[in-house]
């Protein structure tokens, strides 16, 4: 199987602009990042300097997501935030411009917390439009705008793939854009007490990418109880043949002791 280092999550003993290499030095050919800047628009220095680091470490940047907000801070996303939905829109190019570059296909969208004293409704009329427009934004370049289950944020208001299913068939149906599916990530689903086994028998050939984490803990495989690798196994066999998300906590000494040599040449 092809895995892809998360470089938000993992090795984050580095600087930002080192993990790419870290990753190739530790055998995987492909990263992926969350939103890697503290704006929506950083200079173009910024952005040359993270396509540089990418190219030059010699990985695939296969996932990249849009700028989330204050991560740290709370945030999960930008896109259902009515008062940012400039920021959001201001964001795509920039988005689009670093996928055209390294050959992105994946763009993540988190959908965002609830706000205090704002219509459930009309924040969800809001994300709709910011989908619509991520997902026109990076169609050009063959994206598939990536919408996904959090866990451990009591205000995300998509925790089950059945609630994500629901908001990409309507973004579909209302504006016509088509490239959105499913991030599977096991570990949020399954922390939700979403029926993994059960998502992936009916889901999994049109599953946008999986990600994996172990729970409890949200450590690597095999720290948990997770039956990952039949999770993994079966969406392959059902037809998912994307990459696999390592997007787990680990420190960098062991971080991918997990891995076999037997699977060492496949990462």
């Amino acid at each position: 199987m092809t895995y892809t280092v998360n470089c938000s999550i993992l090795l984050t003993e580095l600087p930002l602009l080192e993990r790419p290499a870290a990753a190739k030095a530790a055998g995987f050919d492909a990263v992926e990042f969350w939103w890697p800047f503290s704006t929506s628009v950083p200079l173009d220095a910024e952005v040359d300097a993270f396509i540089a680091a990418v190219r030059d470490a010699g990985v695939r940047l296969t996932g990249l997501n849009f700028n989330a907000g204050d991560m740290p801070g709370g945030d999960r996303g930008l896109l259902s935030w009515p008062a940012r939905g400039a920021e959001f829109r201001d964001n795509l190019a920039v988005v689009a411009g670093i996928g055209d570059m390294l050959g992105t296909k994946g763009f993540n969208a988190l959908y965002g917390n609830r706000i205090s004293g704002i219509d459930p409704a009309a924040q969800d009329a809001v994300a709709v439009e910011n989908l619509a427009a991520a997902a026109a934004a990076v169609a050009p370049i063959g994206g598939t705008v990536l919408v996904e289950p959090v866990s451990g944020a009591d205000r995300y208001p998509l925790r089950t793939a059945a609630q994500v299913l629901d908001v990409i068939d309507h973004v579909r149906t209302s504006t016509g854009e088509r490239n959105l599916a499913l991030l599977a990530d096991f570990y949020h689903l399954a922390v939700n007490g979403d029926d993994v086994a059960a998502v992936i028998e009916e889901h999994a050939p049109s599953f946008g990418h999986i990600q994996i984490a172990d729970n409890p803990g949200r450590g690597a495989p095999g720290t948990g109880t997770l039956p990952i690798d039949a999770w993994i196994a079966r969406s392959q066999e059902l037809g998912y043949s994307g990459y696999i998300g390592l997007e787990y906590k680990a420190p960098i000494e062991t971080a991918f002791t997990w891995a076999t040599a037997s699977i060492s040449g496949t990462r």
